[in-house]
């Protein structure tokens, strides 16, 4: 079968995670991606959080699956020459640097388009226009500016960040988003374009039901806090539900750091609830037969309910609430789903051999499209693909020498 992105070419001037995340869901969607790194470095990933000497570390492996390595140094007269060559070749180019880097090389955004006007120039940024533009951003500072930590841990604790990276791979796919429709929109128009997108507003996109609640709370609509007295802000909910119907995370057998399961109680589910935990003569009882009165006492009702988890693994709490109906889900910890046989049955966990580390565990595609599979193919080493595209672009054994002579590559 043909893939979705196939004959679609992508120039990768990205590192870390932001950019990498984008260009991997790419290539796994079938565009040609090459990585551009610097020569006798690469991407910094490669050498961070190492665990196996003188190998890539699983930072990069994770991010940069099925694309090509090019090592170039755009900072010599011949590396700028190739870049020229390759943006003129290439459908779209991503890049993640810092504030004006590519500009200050020359490489802005006319000159870009003049290079080919079909061109997609992507850029991932920590900020959008404005007193943060030249600000640099990590994936804890977006998580702080883009509102999540303000509304992440418990009301008597510290802001928390998520352990979910929604400011680097969150920001990452918004900008797959872009490009696809930047691509769609220049078969109808000829034209490329540019697509940016800033850290800060992809969390706090993925924040949106945050937003809402702040113009709740400032409507007086915030019910789930019956009982409280809050300021201006919209209050830390721990473990609570955002969609407006109670959840917890209750404690199971046999105690140990991730034996939870989260708990969420509907209305129609709390007759079932009581039934599993033998308290039958709470179904009716004044104080909890109905949502509203539970409101005022849901430490208790939860209180309640984790006696009978606590008796059960996470896996029997969830096996007996899904059979009467009751939304919940075990507390999955990384041990837990790496050894998840069903996720490599399906595809979603993939073994790959690698030369430097061997064998690893990979992600696949998080997407699925019946006319485009994809295989998950392990990342490059550094510059492995250097002369292969080099002869793409029409360079002979000699001038690559001379190339390489000249530390362009």
């Amino acid at each position: 079968m043909s893939k979705a992105l196939e004959g679609v070419r992508i120039l990768d001037m990205t590192h870390v995670q932001a950019g990498p995340s984008a260009t991997q869901l790419m290539a796994w969607l079938g565009a040609d991606v090459i990585k551009v790194e610097l020569p006798g470095r690469g991407d910094i990933t490669r050498s961070q959080l190492r665990d196996v000497p003188n190998a890539d570390s699983l930072y990069f492996t994770m991010l940069n699956s099925n694309k090509r390595s090019l090592t170039l140094n755009m900072k010599t007269p011949e590396g700028k020459a190739l870049l020229e060559d390759l943006v003129e070749r290439c459908d779209v180019l991503v890049e993640n640097f810092g504030p004006g880097v590519l500009d200050r090389a020359g490489f802005d955004w006319d000159r870009l388009r003049a290079l080919n006007p079909r061109l997609i120039y992507a850029s991932i940024k920590g900020f959008g226009p404005g007193p943060y533009a030249d600000c640099k951003a990590y994936e804890n500072v977006a998580q702080c500016m883009g509102g999540s930590a303000s509304t992440t841990g418990f009301e008597e604790g510290p802001p928390t960040v998520t352990g979910a990276q929604i400011g680097d791979s969150g920001t990452g796919v918004h900008c797959v988003i872009g490009i696809l429709a930047a691509l769609l929109q220049r078969e109808h128009t000829g034209k490329g374009q540019r697509v940016e997108v800033a850290m800060q507003d992809a969390v706090l996109n993925l924040c949106r039901v945050k937003l809402r609640d702040q113009q709740r709370l400032a409507a007086g609509a915030l019910r789930e806090y019956p009982n409280k007295e809050f300021g201006d802000y919209v209050p830390r909910a721990g473990n609570a539900s955002g969609g407006g119907q109670p959840g917890a995370a209750l404690r199971c057998a046999p105690g140990g750091a991730n034996d939870y399961v989260y708990v969420i109680v509907q209305p129609q589910g709390w007759e079932p609830l009581m039934r599993l935990c033998g308290r039958e003569d709470l179904i009716s009882h004044p104080q909890f037969a109905t949502p509203e009165a539970r409101l005022k006492c849901l430490p208790e009702c939860f209180s309640i309910i984790e006696k009978w988890t606590r008796t059960r693994t996470k896996f029997e709490v969830m096996e007996a609430l899904n059979e009467v109906d009751v939304p919940c889900g075990p507390i999955l910890s990384m041990k837990d789903l790496i050894e998840d046989r069903s996720l490599y049955e399906r595809g979603y966990l993939v073994e790959v051999d690698h030369p430097q580390r061997g064998r690893y565990v990979q992600l696949g595609c998080p997407i699925n499209l019946s006319e485009s599979p994809v295989q998950v193919d392990r990342s490059p080493l550094l510059g492995e693909h250097t002369t292969e595209i080099l002869e793409w672009l029409g360079r002979t054994p000699a001038q690559i020498e001379a190339l390489r002579a000249a530390g362009a590559v």
